[in-house]
């Protein structure tokens, strides 16, 4: 999970995920793995045993984060430590290039 705003650092996702062979998916990929459109993909609940899911500490320095509800145009609105949780995403650092991969908040 990155701020629309912000670009991953393609080097930073690579150490996290643990492979230099890493790529954007395709839509069709995407629908099929996650079963919901890009733009409309909830950060939890429908993760198959194994998934893991990244959350960017830039994010840690928003007060409310809008996030997808399973239909493309419905937000969730939710604090980020509260997303944390219910994501149980792994909190790193994939944005900054001025601090490390997995800086603490």
């Amino acid at each position: 999970m990155v701020g629309g705003n912000k670009n991953v650092i393609s080097g930073h996702l690579k150490k996290v995920v643990g492979s230099r062979n890493i790529q954007l998916a395709n839509q069709d990929i995407e629908l099929k793995t996650t079963g919901y459109h890009i733009g409309s993909i909830p950060p939890f609940a429908w993760q198959p045993e194994g998934f893991r899911s990244f959350f960017d500490l830039e994010l840690v320095n928003e007060t409310v984060l809008a996030v997808g509800a399973g239909v493309w145009g419905h937000e969730i609105l939710i604090n980020p430590v509260y997303l944390l949780k219910a994501s149980s995403a792994i909190a790193v650092n994939l944005t900054n290039r001025e601090l490390p991969i997995y800086a603490q908040f």
